[in-house]
Order: structure tokens, then sequence, then C-alpha cells
């Protein structure tokens, strides 16, 4: 029988390509070729370390921005053409397929890409949208833009007020992505979440994978009841969860020149001695936490939503001080339950993801969707 094949289109970003590198290799080991597409102005950044798995294809598209784009390039003009080039891309990708008598069965696509599945609908193939974020995000933005909007607003920079949405425990506005309660750099994301959730709407009972996993975010997973959440996270290397690769290690997709001089000096350390900083939240991980952990709960941004971590706290003046910084080392270093609660997560997250666990029978049950 005749292999099926996904077209992936994802943003050209280190934390798009990551986890849709992973999906990749994950459909790919359940017997479904993949072709991916993304940009050139991260695909000729990509690492050439590692070879593509069989069964994976990688091809490229021009936004205008080959050689990478920079902070201070226009995020509208950027979003823009990777918008008009990229839909002709995935046309083009699509009937060439066809006519070399390998059409695709389904385009999975990521966030900051609701256009794709527009013109997936006008090319008359089934689209999945995959969240690379977890669910509860998702379910910030679907309220936001679906009757909370001003309440979210209102909580504005004050860290006392917070918000209860359906399904989801009380929210501060610090607890909430940054660009719903105050302007900044990131508005254009705003109304491309509800573009999102536009096409979503369009579909009935839609199909949402997301980068989580059930016993993590078993609410937020239920909370939005127009919209089908299914979990098939955490989209990590294998070697790190299920162990059916133990030569799988990395993404693959690095767009930056990585050091191992860090792995070479955690080496030397002792067993949970090292403090992991992320966004100003503080988690005290041992080398092998750090491989396993800080690639998945904490590059959520949130890891006190686990109790994985201690979040700083600013000052009147929005200044986090050294008294403030050292609380939270000393708190961490002295954590017990911060390690119990990595270690539980930790071995929740290889139980979702190894055979016949929760992610992989999810992501099974859509393969056979795909195949039908």
């Amino acid at each position: 029988m005749d292999h099926q094949r996904i077209l992936m289109v994802t943003f050209p970003g280190q934390g798009h390509i990551n986890p849709s590198l992973q999906f990749a290799k994950r459909v790919i080991a359940m017997g479904v070729e993949v072709t991916f597409l993304t940009a050139f102005s991260a695909l000729n950044r990509m690492s050439k370390t590692t070879p593509n798995p069989q069964g994976l294809t990688m091809v490229g598209f021009s936004d205008g921005y080959d050689n990478g784009w920079k902070d201070t390039d226009d995020a509208d003009h950027l979003m823009s053409e990777l918008k008009r080039l990229g839909s002709e891309a995935v046309r083009g990708v699509v009937t060439s397929s066809f006519e070399k008598g390998k059409p695709f069965s389904r385009v999975v696509y990521t966030t900051l890409f609701p256009w794709v599945g527009k013109v997936a609908h006008d090319l008359q193939i089934p689209s999945t949208f995959l969240w690379i974020q977890p669910a509860t995000i998702l379910d910030v933005y679907y309220y936001y833009h679906n009757g909370y909007a001003d309440s979210i607003r209102s909580l504005g920079n004050d860290p006392s007020s917070s918000i209860e949405l359906p399904g989801l425990p009380p929210l501060a506005s610090r607890d909430l992505p940054s660009f719903l309660v105050a302007a900044n750099v990131y508005d254009f994301a705003v109304p491309m979440f509800k573009e999102h959730l536009e096409v979503l709407d369009e579909e009935t009972n839609p199909k949402v994978l997301i980068n989580t996993f059930d016993a993590l975010e078993d609410e937020p997973l239920r909370a939005v009841k127009k919209l089908n959440l299914v979990a098939v996270g955490p989209l990590i290397p294998s070697a790190f969860l299920d162990g059916k690769d133990p030569s799988d290690t990395s993404f693959g997709g690095d767009l930056h020149q990585k050091s191992s001089d860090y792995m070479e000096w955690l080496n030397l350390e002792q067993k949970e001695s090292v403090v992991y900083v992320s966004f100003g939240s503080f988690s005290v991980l041992s080398k092998q936490q750090m491989e396993e952990i800080a690639r998945g709960l904490l590059e959520s941004g949130r890891p006190f939503l686990w109790v994985t971590g201690v979040r700083v706290v600013r000052n009147e003046e929005g200044i986090v001080e050294g008294g403030e910084i050292l609380r939270c080392i000393e708190l961490v270093m002295g954590g017990e339950e911060l390690r119990k609660n990595a270690k539980k997560w930790k071995d929740l997250a290889r139980e979702a993801a190894k055979e016949g666990g929760s992610s992989d029978l999810n992501l099974k049950a859509f393969l056979e969707e795909v195949r039908e």
C-alpha cells in the first residue's frame, strides 16, 4: 500500500521548527511520509550535522529575507510577505505532488500561519492546526477573542489583580501573554490568533493538535467546548522520552551554531546543584533534568503553573532587585518540592509519549483519520 503523505508548513522561527520537526519524526516512525516546508530564512541556517530521517523531505520558499531577518525589520511587512509568498509555495508543492501521482493526504500547519488552512481548503485538502504551546495559552487567546478582551486588558500591569476564565485557574496579568494586557512589539500576533480561530470556526468539530500531554493539562484541554484539543506532546527528541530511538538526542533544526561547553561544565557539577533561569522563572535541575525537562515544561515560560519553579517579583519600578533574585535562588536550592515535581512531570511526560501512552494513542488516532 502506498504511503500516506503529510505536508508540514511551519513559521521560520526556532521555537516553531523544533516541535514541528519532532512531530514530523513521530509520524514518520508511524509510517507516514512528511514534506517539511518553511522559509529559506530558516532553512538556509538550519544545522546539517544531523541527516534527515528517511521519509522526511525538506522544502523551502523565499520570504524576501533569505539571509535571515533582524529585530529591526518591519514585522508587518515580514508577516505579509510570508503569507503572500508562502501561499504560492503551498499551492506549488501541493500541485506538483499531485501531478507526480503522490498527493498529500493532509496539510498540518503551526502557529502564526492561519492562511495555510485557507489555502488547503481552497485546494480541497484537509488541514490540521498544530498548536506548539500549552493548551492553557490557546484557551486564553480563545477567550480574549470571545468576550473577555476588555476584562483581560483591564488587568494592565497590576500584579495583585487576576481573572478567572472558564476551565482555567485564576490568572494574573503576568501569567498572560504580554501583548494581551499592554501594547508591545508583538501586537501583530493578536489579529493573527483571531484569524486562526476564524479558520477553525469554519470547520465542523475542529481538531487542534497540542504540544502537551493529558496529565499535564487535563482541564485546559477540555475548557473550550467548541474546540477539540488533542494532546500529542511533549514534542521533544525520543531519547528524552520513550527511548525508541536513543540516537535521537537533537531536534535537528538549529538556526544558530550551538556550543557544547555548557554540557562539559554541567558534567563537572554536583547533582542538583544548578539553577536554571528562564524569563524570570527559577528552577533547580540536575544535569539529567536539564536535558529532559528544560526542553519541555520550562519552555512553556510558565513553570510555576506546575510548581516546578519560583517566579521573581518586581519592585514598584518594574525592576527585579538583587535581593529578590537571591531569595528565589535560596528557595530553589532548598526546594525539595520543586525537585519532586520536576521528576513527577518528567515521568508523566515519558508515560504519555511511550507506546500505548495517551499522546502516542492520540497521535495514532489522528493518523487513522488521515488514512481514511
